[in-house]
């Protein structure tokens, strides 16, 4: 089991948005190649974390908004980002103290899990909607973020963590 840190500051609102923003300009980004297999959903990983960290700050509102913003950017069916990314944002609410407790490498994996299953929402609604089954590889995204989880961790906790003391030195 892993003890959380206490030490950490109150996360700022702005520090929020600005790593939605972020998220959102990497997920726009053009991407070609073997790279469009490999690309993260950035966005969905950023509103899973936040709902996991943040769950009063960050909830379905924002995942929706997120999502519906996603569809317009990528010209998509219109809801089904929004409807994977509230799905999303349930499971990382319902699941936030559990995911919390574990190591690293059991976050990993119960992200993972979390993250393939937007991609399969997002995935029905375009069969349902006459798309063909792209294969497999359109899951690799959810790889790549759920590897990213740690490093996301680490980055986002930054501004939270105390200036050091010079007195403990």
């Amino acid at each position: 089991m892993q003890s959380r840190d206490f030490s950490l500051l109150p996360v700022s609102g702005v520090f929020i948005i600005i790593t939605f923003i972020a998220a959102l300009l990497v997920n726009l980004m053009p991407w070609s190649g073997w790279w469009v297999y490999v690309k993260p959903d950035l966005v969905a990983l950023v509103v899973l974390y936040w709902c996991i960290q943040q769950p009063r700050k960050v909830g379905f509102a924002s995942a929706w908004l997120l999502g519906l913003v996603m569809d317009v950017a990528e010209g998509s069916l219109f809801g089904q980002h929004a409807l994977a990314y509230s799905v999303l944002a349930f499971a990382g609410i319902v699941l936030h103290r559990r995911v919390l407790m574990f190591t690293m490498r059991d976050q990993v994996l119960h992200v993972l899990v979390l993250l393939l299953m937007n991609d399969a929402i997002v995935l029905a609604v375009r069969m349902f909607a006459g798309a063909a089954f792209p294969g497999f590889r359109y899951f690799i995204g959810s790889v790549t973020a759920a590897i990213l989880w740690p490093a996301l961790t680490y980055i986002f906790k930054l501004p939270q963590r105390p200036a050091p003391d010079p007195d403990r030195a």
